[in-house]
């Protein structure tokens, strides 16, 4: 059994694609071109009102024109074609009435006649008649030949007519009559389809006027609300884009760098609100990396070193894992109080920061864990510097921050962790070096347990030190095989004495 709704669903997903992409084209407009099309859309409607306009304006004056130059002349020269008529009759009754001896020719009498027109003559009527513009099949050369018969008839009638009260004269005004009737009847009737036609033309003008005006006000009334329409939809677009930012702005000033700002605008709110997002996320990288960056040294920490090592790991490439750790800074830290041990902490970081910028790359990370703990995530080709030169320059430097005489002397006293009395050396540094260059590591988990296992052998040897692990996968049981590789520069020999941290 067909569905009979069929047809109605798929023309709604027609029009329903149609408005997609309507206002997918819309959105894809910017701001200037977005404003030129409300303001052309308003020009549009009003080129098409002008043109309406003067288009009916032109007809009305061509057919007023018609009226003023054919339909009227017309008319008033079919009423002085009738006057003359009468008048020459009238004349031509005087004239046979009061007979004269002026008159002795029938070319004189027929200018007598004529010129009972006063005005214009008859031919000259005629001929305003022939000349109008649009022609219309008038009876110009039957009213010619009937006015030269009426003119005959007339002289005729002077001739033959001795006396108003003759017989004569009575028969001669039946003739004049019966053709005077017949004359007029052609006359009237030319005037009457000139009447008739005027009066559809006035007729034609004022439907013509009154379907301009409603027109018109139709055309206006659609562009007011096409135009408050199109200025809506636009403002809405813009000002709709600004207050997601602006609420966006607000979000991000409370903290919530998460929020998701829906513009799908691709004009010039669009290029601002994904700048706004790119922002947004940088904003929270910086906050994530100032709330995990130590006060102390404005280093990254803990969360930090995680993400990086996860970044690397998983672009699969060459990576040197550095654990670094001071030896004997509690008891130092016990000793001078936290305020210089605060001091060592913070030279041991730019000591380890020149060492980086010195010998690495600008890939090289450097994070402080805390306390007397940094890492240093460098390529395995720059690992070996790096460290030696952190190696060389601490041992340099950090016993500046004994007393002479503690210097001098190569230890402090202090407690150890049972409360015993023990003699501690100057603070020296141990590093613990990983990479995978010949073993595989899933995570950054494995990197800081192997690494830390190196910095413990390194902290069980005296003075400063490095080790760098070089265990490689084998195809048996990879953690079989471990090979300790210990790299370091020769120490100052120094008494015996306890060690610990």
């Amino acid at each position: 059994m067909k569905d009979d709704r069929s047809p109605q669903v798929s023309e709604q997903k027609v029009f329903s694609r149609l408005g997609g992409s309507i206002t997918s084209n819309f959105l894809r407009l910017n701001i200037a071109n977005k404003l030129m099309l409300g303001f052309s859309s308003l020009l549009a409607l009003l080129v098409i009102i002008s043109v309406y306009a003067l288009t009916n304006l032109n007809r009305l004056n061509e057919i007023n024109s018609t009226i003023l130059r054919t339909d009227r002349p017309v008319i008033l020269a079919s009423d002085k074609m009738i006057d003359a008529i009468f008048a020459q009759e009238l004349y031509t009754k005087r004239y046979m009435i009061y007979r004269t001896s002026d008159v002795k020719d029938n070319f004189l009498t027929k200018k007598m006649i004529e010129a009972a027109a006063k005005e214009q003559t008859f031919e000259d009527l005629l001929d305003q008649i022939k000349s109008v513009p649009e022609k219309r099949n008038f009876p110009v050369d039957k009213i010619g030949s009937l006015h030269n018969q009426y003119i005959n008839l007339l002289l005729e009638g002077t001739k033959s007519a001795k006396a108003p009260s003759s017989s004569m004269s009575k028969k001669f005004e039946g003739k004049i009559k019966a053709h005077q009737e017949n004359f007029i009847a052609v006359i009237k009737a030319m005037r009457a389809d000139a009447q008739q036609d005027q009066n559809e033309k006035t007729a034609m003008t004022a439907d013509i006027g009154t379907f301009a005006f409603r027109a018109a006000a139709v055309l206006c009334a659609l562009g007011l609300i096409l135009s408050l329409a199109a200025a809506t939809i636009i403002t809405r677009n813009i000002s709709g884009a600004i207050k997601k930012l602006k609420f966006a702005t607000e979000m991000i000033s409370k903290g919530e760098f998460n929020h998701k700002l829906d513009i799908r605008n691709t004009d010039e709110l669009g290029d601002l609100a994904k700048a706004f997002v790119t922002m947004a996320g940088q904003l929270k990288h910086l906050e994530e990396m100032n709330l995990d960056t130590s006060p102390l040294t404005r280093l990254p920490g803990g969360t930090t070193i995680e993400n990086v090592m996860k970044k690397r790991i998983s672009a699969k490439v060459g990576i040197a894992f550095c654990l670094l750790d001071i030896d004997n800074f509690k008891a130092y830290n016990d000793h001078y109080g936290y305020a210089k041990g605060n001091e060592i902490i913070q030279a041991t970081a730019d000591i380890i920061s020149k060492a980086v910028v010195d010998h690495g790359s600008a890939d090289d990370f450097i994070g402080h864990i805390g306390g007397d703990d940094y890492v240093v995530i460098t390529a395995p080709d720059n690992y070996s510097n790096i460290c030696e030169a952190i190696v060389k320059t601490f041992d340099k430097k950090i016993p500046r921050f004994y007393d002479p005489k503690d210097r001098k002397r190569g230890h402090i006293t202090g407690e150890d962790r049972q409360g015993k009395k023990t003699k501690f050396p100057l603070a020296t540094i141990s590093i613990g070096v990983v990479t995978n260059e010949k073993r595989k590591f899933r995570n950054h988990i494995q990197f800081g347990e192997v690494a830390a296992e190196m910095k413990e052998h390194v902290k069980s040897k005296a003075g400063s030190l490095f080790l760098a692990c070089q265990r490689q996968d084998t195809k048996g049981d990879r953690k079989k095989r471990k090979v300790i590789n210990i790299k370091k520069r020769k120490p100052v020999k120094r008494k015996k004495a306890a060690k610990g941290k």
